[in-house]
């Protein structure tokens, strides 16, 4: 997999409309630093507390009316790591997925990862089905079971990858209608 000019360690994934990076680094750097990645149109950046950028970046989105023009997704990340391999993306994806099941007790919900890079190597479906049913057999166990619903679920585990790095949060249904700028699907 090749490597991203990006930087190394982020926990931010933003898309960026046409024309609109040295707008969307402005606002971004705010909570910072940010790097254009080698992929078309997505920056990523290193934020110290993503759920005080959620917040503020709400706050700007209905203050500031173009922002909805500058970015199509900003995508704050609850946890990261580094991969290799599909099967090491799985096996991290998986520790951490695991430990939000308590959150999906009874819920329906869906994985949806978005991948940038790493084709060859990894299909973003398999992935979402790998975790989907994961899930599903640790809430079935627990005696709490969900369902996967693709629409107007109660939750989203969204995982974005760049290259060899992902970031992996889990929202709920208010959390994607407050935040806005999410586009989770």
């Amino acid at each position: 997999m090749r490597r991203h000019r990006g930087l190394p360690d982020w926990n931010l994934v933003a898309t960026v409309r046409e024309r609109q990076f040295v707008r969307a680094c402005e606002v971004l750097e705010e909570f910072g630093p940010v790097k254009r990645s080698d992929f078309f149109n997505v920056l990523v950046a290193r934020v110290a507390d993503p759920a005080q950028v959620l917040e503020t970046l709400r706050d700007w989105w209905s203050r500031y009316p173009d922002l909805p023009q500058v970015f199509g997704r900003i995508a704050p990340a609850l946890a990261a790591f580094d991969f290799e391999t599909a099967k090491e993306l799985e096996a991290k994806a998986k520790d951490i997925v695991l430990g939000w099941a308590p959150r999906l007790a009874g819920k329906s919900f869906h994985v949806r990862v978005h991948r940038r890079g790493g084709k060859e190597m990894l299909s973003g479906q398999a992935e979402e089905r790998v975790l989907d049913a994961a899930l599903m057999a640790a809430l079935a166990a627990a005696g709490t079971p969900g369902r996967i619903s693709l629409y107007d679920s109660d939750a989203v585990v969204l995982i974005e990858t760049v290259g060899p790095r992902a970031g992996l949060a889990l929202w709920t249904r208010d959390d994607l209608a407050r935040y806005p700028f999410l586009g989770a699907d």
